[in-house]
């Protein structure tokens, strides 16, 4: 489509501010975008829509139309909500640069432009997918007449003999076509989310094409407009968050139509998304509300009117008050500057969906609130019986990363890692503020443990585990060189192999006999090491209290 299309639709109310002799320009797509370079991201054609929220001062208008110029755009349209008028020193770059420059008014949403704009787009350049563009409407209605993503995957296999899904960055289907073939199995999911973030790390464009057993898939990421606004340039910062498109097929042969029309419709999608994260506000916003009393110390009186708001709509039909249960999680990378918390809270609303279900919206009942490089979850519980405490219900912790260990130690690649540590439940407002403390001690004890994807539950509190990742570095140090320097020095002059010794001595709970055997060795030979051990420590290994000094020395080596 030419520009000049944009000013003739009423709809769109498009004032154009500057360009008027380069209207016949060509728009290949759109891109929705408040970074301040958002090169990596632009083909060439598009019309690049903006909130402005990159500009900070008059200097920011010159470099930015600069950058989009570079990377062959063919128009600008920013938005008035934010600012109002739009400033005249960005009217002055796009002149200068010869950009077309037009003013969205605050009454029109982006997804309209967009919206315009793809139909326009994919109808001209695939008339074979038109009825994909002309009915994606319903993708963005409710009710019965809607489907969602559903509608428009269900065309690409009816249309173009195309099978699709759309998953989320831990595997989970979203939503996925069953024209010509069974439903993806969940392990095929987690598969391909693994290989879309592990090619998304190298910093590739996409489509990524993989090939697992006999079938050859590309994989389209599914970008966010609301979150490309924080103006990040790291992939890192969206990586974990951002939905992918799989479709089974070759893109590395298709025409460059066919792949527009895909992008076309990652962008469609890319609106779902959107919508889904605004629904979640409310969530969001009653979890930061109580976790802002529990944290400075409210009346348990005030936090219980506060969860008797939330439970309504976290658990809507829910007759008596439920039991909560707190998550805590980290997200975090070696060397580098990223506000993780947000990334931490999308990822535990996505952690904390069941892995079997299905669709955009099944994490209703979840409240996640971020502070600082930590999110934290509410996540209420339906009221056990009398006979219970609550103790045993709800979130385990292995359980949570079982199916998501996959996707996600290939995103985190070799500088990355995610914690959690999970609270046992608790029935009243009082309990509240011990179950975030007893999360946060958790994900510190699974914060200790190697491994990039690790988590912690309260029922491993009560073990020597909780102590040891506090102990002050210079402490640990001192105590582990007092007892086991001696004998490693010895090891390395005589190959006596005591430090070995020692752990299966105290793995065998002090028994000569099994200690022995396990090691291969005559119990004399065993009576000597041990001998050897005692004397260069200066310690009694009969005694119980010698015993656990060696066993904590050794864990904290």
């Amino acid at each position: 489509m030419r520009l000049r299309a944009l000013l003739e639709s009423d709809a769109l109310g498009l004032k154009l501010l500057g360009g008027e002799d380069e209207l016949d320009r060509t728009v290949r797509g759109v891109m929705t975008t408040d970074l301040r370079d958002p090169s990596r991201y632009l083909s060439g054609g598009e019309l690049v829509l903006t909130g402005l929220a990159w500009r900070r001062d008059a200097a920011d208008s010159d470099p930015f139309v600069h950058i989009l110029v570079q990377a062959g755009v063919a128009a600008l349209a920013a938005g008035e909500a934010e600012l109002g008028d739009i400033p005249d020193d960005l009217v002055t770059a796009c002149a200068r640069h010869r950009l077309p420059l037009f003013a969205v008014h605050e009454s029109v949403a982006f997804a309209t432009v967009t919206e315009h704009v793809v139909r326009q787009v994919s109808g001209e350049r695939a008339g074979d997918l038109a009825a994909v563009v002309d009915r994606h409407r319903r993708m963005m209605t409710s009710g019965p007449a809607g489907g969602g993503p559903d509608v428009v995957l269900d065309l690409l296999g009816s249309d173009l003999d195309l099978r699709a899904w759309v998953l989320s960055p831990t595997g989970r289907l979203i939503a996925g076509s069953e024209v010509g073939g069974p439903a993806l199995p969940a392990e095929l999911c987690a598969r391909l989310a693994a290989e879309h973030l592990a090619a998304a790390r190298t910093g590739r464009r996409g489509p990524h094409r993989i090939t697992l057993g006999t079938a050859t898939y590309s994989l389209f990421p599914i970008r966010s407009s609301s979150r490309g606004a924080q103006g990040s340039r790291d992939v890192r910062e969206t990586l974990l968050s951002d939905w992918l498109l799989a479709v089974e097929a070759d893109a590395s042969d298709w025409p460059e139509e066919r792949l527009d029309l895909l992008q076309g419709v990652t962008q469609l999608i890319a609106v779902e998304r959107d919508r889904r994260d605004a629904a979640r506000t409310v969530r969001r916003r009653l979890a930061q509300e109580v976790l802002e009393l529990v944290q400075t110390g409210a009346a348990p009186a005030e936090i219980a009117a506060r969860l008797r708001v939330a439970a309504p709509v976290l658990l809507p039909g829910l007759g008596a008050a439920p039991h909560w249960q707190v998550v805590v999680a980290r997200a975090e990378w070696e060397g580098a500057d990223i506000e993780a918390g947000p990334i931490a809270q999308s990822l535990l609303e996505e952690i904390l969906v069941d892995p079997l279900a299905t669709g955009p919206e099944p994490s209703d009942r979840i409240a996640v609130a971020h502070t600082g490089d930590e999110a934290i979850a509410l996540v209420p519980l339906p009221a056990v019986s009398s006979e219970h405490d609550g103790s045993e219900a709800g979130i385990l912790a292995d359980a949570l990363l079982e199916s998501v260990r996959t996707p996600l130690s290939a995103g985190l690649n070799d500088d990355g890692r995610v914690t959690l540590g999970v609270s046992a439940a608790v029935h009243s407002a009082e309990g509240l503020r011990g179950a975030l403390e007893e999360a946060r001690h958790a994900r510190r004890v699974a914060a200790a443990r190697p491994g990039r994807v690790c988590a912690a539950g309260h029922q491993e509190l009560a073990s020597h585990v909780l102590l040891l990742p506090f102990v002050p570095d210079d402490v640990r140090r001192a105590f582990t060189a007092r007892l086991l320097d001696p004998l490693r020095d010895y090891d390395r002059r005589h190959r006596a192999e005591l430090i070995p010794t020692l752990e299966a001595f105290l793995d065998c709970d002090g028994s000569w006999t099994r200690c022995a055997t396990r090691l291969h060795l005559h119990v004399n030979t065993l009576r000597y090491r041990v001998g050897r051990i005692e004397q260069l420590t200066s310690r009694d290994l009969s005694r119980l209290e010698d015993k656990l000094d060696f066993f904590l020395a050794l864990r904290m080596s």
